[in-house]
């Protein structure tokens, strides 16, 4: 469910006319609802009611500030992957103790910055990576919670790019290396063990993979327990997935996730955590752009609009689908034709869709692409000197630009030129 509907045959977001948006913003631009975003992290946390538990919001998926503070008064922690993302953590308002930093490639300059300024948990992904951990907690003086990484060589059933969970992926230890693992980081000087962490993916339909990874932690909560080691925080990472059409995707709602939780490691007494992103903010944002062109091709026609794949990247990327719909609703029995919905960057690859079904539609009119809240504007870039998409953010009957769009000059002056030219 979200807060992007018709009313009196025009789409609003929540009380606010996207046409209204539109004209005072320009286009393309994104649109978060912070009822949508409201209602689904309440979901999770209400999944996990009766559970010691924190939900930790994993902000790749968007990560203005404003969503951030949205997320963290209502309670959530933040999943980062870098100092930046960290930075913006802690500017939104969010404790260092409510932050869990995750990632491949922690450097150390990023260890450094998250213990001076205060930190939840590494979520520690390699041998290396631990006894860096070690060592600059060790010359601050500090020391840092961590939990392993365990990789459970679980097929996440999900795209193969956002598969993280199976023996060949680059994240985490293997599930069969970890007693060895623990025993290393319980002897390193500046480290304490406090849990488990386990992410298998994202966008993820179907509860059993989760089931499988999960029993596989309880199994090994239980053998590092009898190893000697405090096993008191399981982070089970994210990855709920999200339908991305109204037609027949159906995947698991957060209280079936929840009571699969509660099945499999409700028993081991551990504090919760999860890492929920996609499905906070994914049908809490849209993507609205007007059509530029209609062109009549060989034996085919174009809609030809100003967003264009550097705004939404996520379709040329992943052949991801999203739902295109017009702002101004469509008649009753209105005539659908095919079109081919591209962008005007110098790209084939450039094309949102194929042979999409769509009301007649012309220059000047605006449309909306569904379920665009999570990677999108995250993932924009300003590729043919396009200036970066901006961001809005609906409450009620208002809205605000949460990020603005850069002028040519903004961008073109980010550049330096050599003094030799």
């Amino acid at each position: 469910m979200d807060h992007f509907l018709y009313r009196d045959g025009a789409l609003f977001a929540e009380d606010v006319s996207v046409e209204d948006i539109a004209a005072s913003v320009g286009t393309p631009f994104y649109l978060y609802s912070t009822a949508t975003l409201t209602r689904h992290f309440q979901l999770f946390d209400e999944a996990l009611a009766g559970m010691d538990h924190m939900v930790c919001y994993a902000m790749k998926a968007a990560s203005n500030q404003a969503i951030l503070r949205t997320l963290a008064e209502l309670g959530a922690g933040m999943d980062v992957v870098s100092g930046g993302e960290y930075a913006r953590a802690r500017a939104a308002g969010v404790p260092g103790d409510r932050i869990v930093f995750s990632g491949v490639g922690k450097t150390r300059e990023e260890i450094r910055q998250v213990l001076e300024g205060g930190i939840r948990q590494f979520n520690v992904e390699s041998e290396p990576e631990l006894r860096v951990i070690s060592e600059v907690a060790s010359s601050l003086g500090k020391t840092a919670p961590i939990t392993v990484r365990v990789n459970p060589d679980v097929d996440a059933k999900t795209h193969a790019k956002i598969a993280t969970g199976k023996s060949e992926n680059k994240f985490g230890i293997p599930i069969s290396k970890a007693r060895e693992v623990y025993a290393e980081a319980a002897a390193l000087p500046g480290i304490e063990v406090i849990g488990i962490d386990v992410h298998i993916g994202s966008q993820l339909t179907e509860l059993e993979p989760y089931e499988l990874a999960y029993r596989k932690v309880a199994d090994l909560t239980e053998q590092l327990r009898a190893d000697g080691h405090v096993i008191k925080r399981l982070d089970l990472g994210g990855g709920l997935g999200i339908p991305y059409t109204r037609s027949n995707e159906a995947p698991p709602l957060p209280s079936d996730y929840g009571a699969l939780i509660k099945r499999t490691v409700g028993h081991l007494g551990c504090e919760i955590e999860i890492e929920p992103g996609r499905l906070i903010v994914g049908n809490a944002g849209i993507l609205v752009s007007r059509v530029v062109y209609v062109k009549q091709g060989e034996g085919r026609q174009f809609l030809i609009l100003d967003g264009a794949m550097n705004d939404l990247i996520r379709p040329a990327m992943y052949d991801a689908h999203h739902d295109i719909i017009p702002v101004i609703e469509p008649a009753p029995g209105a005539e659908q034709q095919p079109y081919d919905i591209v962008g005007p960057v110098c790209e084939s690859g450039d094309t949102f869709a194929r042979n999409r079904m769509m009301p007649p539609l012309r220059a000047g009119d605006l449309v909306a692409f569904r379920s665009a809240g999570a990677y999108g504007a995250v993932m924009a870039s300003e590729y043919n000197t396009r200036p970066l998409v901006p961001e809005v953010l609906a409450k009620g009957d208002q809205f605000a630009v949460i990020r603005k769009r850069p002028d040519f000059d903004e961008i073109i002056n980010r550049d330096t030129i050599p003094p030799w030219l």
